[in-house]
């Protein structure tokens, strides 16, 4: 079983009822199963990563971007180092998985 990595989160830009994180994960981190309450879009600035959601896996790469539904269980694991930036409503809600 791979170890569980939590990623480097940094606020970049926040407004009344949006906001947009960066985050950013080493080479080989599997980053949190996890759903959300609402719909987000992941941005890929750089690196490549694996989007594992609905039983596929969806490889990013930079200047790729994902909307990923509400309610749907997801993870994502850096092949390289990665970067990215997660696009979301403010009053979002995270269920964790492990």
């Amino acid at each position: 079983m791979e170890k569980i990595t939590k990623p480097t989160v940094s606020v970049l830009a926040a407004g009344a009822d949006f906001i947009a994180k960066q985050m950013s994960a080493a080479s080989g981190d599997l980053l949190p199963e996890h759903q959300a309450s609402v719909e987000s879009a992941l941005f890929v600035q750089e690196g490549k990563c694996i989007l594992k959601i609905n039983g596929e896996d969806v490889l990013l790469q930079p200047g790729e971007a994902f909307v990923i539904p509400p309610q749907t269980r997801h993870q994502i694991k850096a092949l390289t180092d990665f970067k990215g930036i997660h696009f979301m409503p403010k009053n979002i809600e995270f269920k964790f998985f492990s």
